[in-house]
Parts: C-alpha cells; sequence; structure tokens
C-alpha cells in the first residue's frame, strides 16, 4: 500500500496559488529591504530580480559610479546568499576563478597528496567585473558554471551549491585593452541589464545619503531554499500558445536571413537572436507575470522583456553603425513590426 500517494491536480493548484502569492510577498519585502540602500533604478532591480526568480544570468552594462557591484552584494544580503567577486582583469587566469589543486602534506599520514582549493565561483551570486578585460580563455572559464552549475579542474568535476548565478558587468565607454565577448557566452546571459544616471533629484538623494554617517541593516526577505522552490514555480506557470507563438515571432524577426524578415532588420542586422532568446521571453514572461500577481503569462510581458532579452543577441552591421541606429531602436521597431496575434489574449 503506497503511504504516501499523490497529491490530486486540484491540491497541487492550491499549493501553488499559496506559493505565489509568498513570491509577491517576498519579492516585495526583497524590494523594501533593497530600497534603504538602492535610490531608484527601479527597472534595474526588477530585472536582476527577475534574473533570480527565472535561474538565469544577466550582464549588467553601464559607466562606472552607478552602484552596480553594489547593488549585486546588498542583494546577496537580503537573500542570505554567499557573495563573491571576481575583478577581471588581462593577466587573470582560468584557475584564478575555478580553482585548482595544491599539493599539501597529510597531517594523519605524512604523505603529499593534491587537494583541490576552490576558487570564488564557489559562492551562491558571483560578480563577474568588468568581464571584458580578460582574455577569451579566462572568459571561456564561466561557461560550463553558468550552463551547468559546476566546474571541471585537472578532468574532476565539482558541483556548484545552489542557487548559483552569474552578474558580470561591462563598462561602455572604455574600449581600450578589453576583449569583447565571443556571441557564444552572450547568449548564455538572460538579460543585458543597462544601467543609466540617475534623474537629478534620485541622484541628489544618492550624495545626502553616502556623505552622511547611517548604518544600514537588511532583514532577510528570502532564502536560498525558497529561491529554488520559487524557480520551479516559476516553470511551471502556463502559457498559452498565442503568448509562445509572439515570443518566437520576435525572435524570427530579428533575424536578416529569415524569410519574412521586414527590411529594416536586412538593412542594420548582421546576425539575429537564437532559440535562447524565446526561451528566455517565455521564462522571464513567467516570472514577471508571478510578481505582477498573475499566474498567466501575457504578451505585455514579453514586450516588457523584449529589450533586455534581445539587445546582446542582436548583433548589427556596419550599416546600422554609421547610420547610428541602436539595437533597442531596432526592437523597438521590430515590437512595431510584429504584432500580437489578433486571436490571442
Amino acid at each position: 500500500m503506497n503511504d504516501n500517494p499523490e497529491p490530486s491536480p486540484a491540491a497541487d493548484a492550491g499549493d501553488d496559488v499559496a506559493l505565489a502569492q509568498e513570491l509577491r510577498e517576498r519579492y516585495d519585502a526583497t524590494r523594501r529591504e533593497l530600497a534603504k540602500l538602492i535610490v531608484g533604478q527601479d527597472g534595474v532591480v526588477e530585472q536582476v530580480l527577475l534574473t533570480i526568480l527565472a535561474g538565469g544570468n544577466s550582464l549588467i552594462v553601464g559607466v562606472p559610479g552607478l552602484a552596480k557591484t553594489l547593488l549585486i552584494h546588498s542583494i546577496a544580503q537580503v537573500l542570505d546568499l554567499d557573495f563573491s567577486r571576481i575583478q577581471f582583469t588581462p593577466d587573470l587566469m582560468p584557475s584564478d576563478i575555478t580553482g585548482t589543486d595544491l599539493v599539501q602534506e597529510n597531517a594523519e599520514t605524512g604523505r603529499r597528496e593534491l587537494v583541490f582549493l576552490p576558487g570564488p565561483i564557489f559562492a551562491n551570486i558571483v560578480l563577474a567585473d568588468e568581464i571584458n578585460r580578460t582574455p577569451p580563455k579566462t572568459q571561456s572559464a564561466l561557461l560550463e558554471a553558468m550552463q551547468e552549475h559546476r566546474v571541471t579542474v585537472q578532468g574532476k568535476t565539482y558541483e556548484l551549491d545552489e542557487p548559483f548565478f552569474v552578474f558580470a558587468t561591462q563598462n561602455p565607454i572604455e574600449l581600450e585593452g578589453t576583449y569583447p565577448l565571443p556571441e557564444a557566452q552572450l547568449d548564455r546571459f538572460m538579460f543585458e541589464i543597462v544601467i543609466d544616471y540617475l534623474p537629478e533629484d534620485e541622484e541628489l538623494e544618492v550624495v545626502r545619503q553616502t556623505t552622511s554617517l547611517r548604518e544600514i541593516r537588511f532583514d532577510y526577505a528570502m532564502s536560498g531554499a525558497q529561491i529554488r522552490e520559487f524557480q520551479r514555480l516559476v516553470r511551471r506557470v502556463p502559457v498559452a500558445d498565442a503568448v509562445s507563438q509572439y515570443a518566437l515571432s520576435l525572435v524570427r524577426a530579428s533575424r536578416p536571413g529569415q524569410d519574412g524578415a521586414p527590411e529594416f532588420v536586412r538593412d542594420w542586422v548582421a546576425y539575429g537572436a537564437s532559440t535562447r532568446a524565446a526561451q528566455y521571453l517565455v521564462l522571464g514572461g513567467k516570472a514577471r507575470a508571478l510578481i505582477n500577481g498573475r499566474y498567466h503569462v501575457e504578451f505585455d510581458d514579453i514586450r516588457a522583456l523584449a529589450r533586455p532579452v534581445l539587445r546582446h543577441r542582436v548583433l548589427r552591421n556596419f550599416h546600422a553603425e554609421s547610420e547610428k541606429v541602436g539595437t533597442d531602436d531596432i526592437i523597438d521597431r521590430l515590437l512595431a513590426a510584429v504584432p500580437p496575434p489578433a486571436s490571442g489574449m
């Protein structure tokens, strides 16, 4: 006899509704805690938290001094997660990230043996600061960790603690001495999050706060175990076929070689977005639906995430650069050219 029968679908649905309510409450609590230290940047904070709820990794682009490191470190504190910051430099080696085997003497046997010394990648939230300042060989040390949540050193594989996230920063104004990320690695980032200057009133508040004596204490708003449970809930959110088709249509329209691609795409785009872009549009849409109190994905969720999902996947050609057409401009034109299905939601 089965002492632990499977719960009925109705019971599962009830549990998911309660869990969805808890997710929204924990999300709101996290926003309140971050507001103790982070002024403004509401869209940036939302996209970082969506990355976490969806179980992805994201690239953060912004000029120095806009609190990119402070934001990610603060989120790690509020979520009670281990945080590690890796400063990427031209002389950084892959072993400086993953760790390495060291020869040490065994205190019991007196024999010398190899002992693995974990690198800074062994944390819950890893900040890869100025990732494009190190050569591709070292950049690639993150690939396995981002995709598989594990690292391999000297033929031996080590699992990373869950939950695990990589947030990488780039400085958009300093190009000398940098190594552009390969497209294959860019594609593994869920979002490219652009952080810009604050409005004057919010920037003044930052100046006031950071030039006075204050002590910030965060209350934990979400645990690692809760995050993992919320990530599973995100994947259970239903998506109408029309919404998935809309996400895919946007992605396919971004490819200049695709039949039916808009003329401006053929004129300005060298390479369009991959299938992973459609996956992240839908997955991010699920997380966005939940934080807004919905248990279904709408077309507006897909449209709201089009810029952060597509901007590092749609590569402009020479004509676009010479005409000063930005990637966000192309994405906005894509949204105008590819309307949601009329028979949809």
